[in-house]
């Protein structure tokens, strides 16, 4: 017996990626160009979703130059846009690096630093933001975080 054929609704998927220097300047650039691409995705500048996925791209990037720089070794921002079948669009943003040993808290592990610090409020920020996140391992040494928006226009 054969089932009846259902037309699904099309589906898009938009995919970035691109490897950045393990410098401030590669974070900052990282930032911009995730700017740049949303708005040819249809999330315009200054929109809610985009000034949001530029906070997570800033400090994700932030992080990677900081925490997760290996000498010589570059970190990859991948901004992935889906849309279109029926389910609420979503921005999966993910920066990865190469140093597998410092590993970050996860969501649900993270303690607010000592008040006056002038750091660690990175993942907290991440962690307000996002929908959802996570702190995934690679097959090579390294590490991904990966923070998605439920996107609402």
């Amino acid at each position: 017996m054969e089932a009846p054929f259902v037309p699904q609704p099309p589906v898009t998927v938009r995919v970035f990626v691109q490897r950045f220097s393990s410098t401030p300047r590669g974070a900052r650039l990282a930032r911009q160009l995730a700017l740049h691409q949303l708005n040819d995705w249809g999330v315009p500048y200054g929109a809610d979703a985009s000034e949001t996925a530029a906070l997570i791209v800033a400090e994700l990037a932030a992080n990677a130059v900081t925490h997760g720089r290996v000498p010589g070794r570059d970190f990859e921002l991948r901004i992935v846009h889906a849309s279109g079948d029926g389910s609420m669009p979503v921005l999966r943003i993910e920066v990865t690096d190469t140093r597998g040993e410092r590993r970050p808290p996860g969501p649900g592990e993270l303690v607010a630093p000592p008040p006056g610090s002038g750091s660690g409020h990175g993942l907290i920020l991440v962690e307000a933001l996002a929908d959802r996140w996570a702190v995934l391992d690679r097959l090579q040494p390294g590490k991904t975080v990966r923070a998605e928006l439920d996107l609402l226009y």
